[in-house]
């Protein structure tokens, strides 16, 4: 690249936002731990740090659907709050409960997919 052609910055990027200490209001209103994207909820009544759901990765969600449920913890919680999912052992009810608090904390409901749109043009032949 020459030295008189600049790149382009990408906006909206957590690894664009400066690294602070505590926490931050993201755009949306909520809190996100500024250094590195966490939100808190509480699991079993303890607050852990956990990447929002918009972050969660397919490997992430492939544990969660197979049942794998310490890999998906281990995947989606801040390296020092794994502890506390080992400590709390949460049922199944208290999980469901957490992870919608989750999708919520990260600004999104579980469910709010737009899903398909209808098609603009008539599919019929002539």
């Amino acid at each position: 690249m020459s030295e008189t052609m600049m790149e382009t910055p990408t906006a909206g990027t957590l690894t664009d936002i400066p690294q602070q200490t505590g926490v931050v209001s993201d755009p949306s209103g909520q809190e996100v731990d500024a250094s590195g994207g966490y939100v808190t909820a509480a699991l079993a009544g303890r607050p852990v740090r956990v990447l929002p759901a918009q972050r969660w990765r397919a490997s992430h969600l492939r544990a969660l659907n197979s049942g794998d449920l310490d890999a998906f913890a281990e995947g989606v919680l801040y390296a020092d709050d794994v502890s506390v999912w080992y400590e709390a052992d949460p049922t199944q009810d208290e999980i469901g409960s957490w992870v919608r608090e989750v999708a919520e904390a990260g600004g999104e409901g579980l469910g709010k997919s737009s899903g398909r749109t209808a098609s603009s043009r008539s599919t019929a032949r002539r």
